[in-house]
């Protein structure tokens, strides 16, 4: 099965982009995922090729008209039966690395990418659209968290990383930031590398890597920290344990 990318766009030449390079890029040219970007002006109706609009009640900026958004939603879902309908918007849920696995396991996306002050809302009582926003922050375009979404899950398709284990160590895949890593020289700028890295001694550094990976998410991301702290209490039915006094 290919994964198959399909960003709605204004700019289908922004795509691939930075994933035609690289792992995503060797993984392209085997087949491993296609994209087939759709140009949302393709599908304006008026002389003008139009697809934004004055926002209704006044206001600053244009917005993305519902009507050609809509046959443009439409023309993609045809063409591609089966693919979960995304759209880039930081009003949407933040993505995580479980959402990443989940995209990655299946057959792709179709990703709506917004532009100006963002999508007429009726879009989204219209069409079963899942919103999503990689993190508090406003770009330019959807096109950027699409790329950023696109790079996320094509690194974990079969063979693209290489070895499969490669990436189970990874910040969030387990619920923590990742551990520091070194490499030579032993020696850097009076910086040397930990001793326990230097003992051969694997248990030890086993050990050495998830107490740093613990204290790193502990004191840099106290959010991520509490989350997974709540997740280990609870017991295995998921059920939240009652707090003792």
């Amino acid at each position: 099965m290919t994964f198959t990318a399909v960003p709605l766009t204004l700019y289908p030449d922004m795509f691939p982009g930075p994933l035609g390079h690289s792992m995503a890029g060797r993984a392209l040219e085997s087949g491993t995922w296609a994209y087939a970007p759709v140009q949302i002006r393709d599908f304006a109706t008026d002389r003008h090729r139009t697809v934004d609009d004055t926002p209704a009640g006044g206001g600053a900026g244009m917005v993305l008209k519902a009507d050609v958004l809509g046959a443009a939603i439409d023309h993609a879902t045809a063409a591609h039966p089966g693919l979960p309908l995304l759209a880039m918007t930081p009003r949407g849920a933040p993505v995580t690395q479980k959402r990443v696995r989940d995209l990655a396991a299946g057959p792709g996306a179709i990703i709506l990418c917004g532009r100006f002050e963002g999508f007429d809302e009726r879009i989204f009582d219209a069409r079963p659209i899942e919103q999503l926003s990689m993190g508090d922050i406003v770009l330019s375009g959807g096109e950027m968290g699409a790329l950023m979404l696109l790079d996320a899950c094509i690194r974990l398709l079969p063979g693209v990383m290489g070895a499969a284990s490669s990436g189970d160590d990874e910040s969030f895949e387990n619920g923590l930031l990742e551990y520091p890593h070194y490499t030579r020289p032993v020696t850097w700028e009076g910086r040397t590398i930990p001793e326990v890295l230097r003992s051969g001694d694997h248990a030890k550094i086993a050990a050495w890597r998830k107490q740093q990976a613990q204290d790193h998410t502990r004191l840099r991301r106290p959010d991520l920290w509490e989350r997974h702290e709540d997740a280990r209490a609870r017991p295995a039915s998921g059920a939240p344990q009652k707090k003792k006094d």
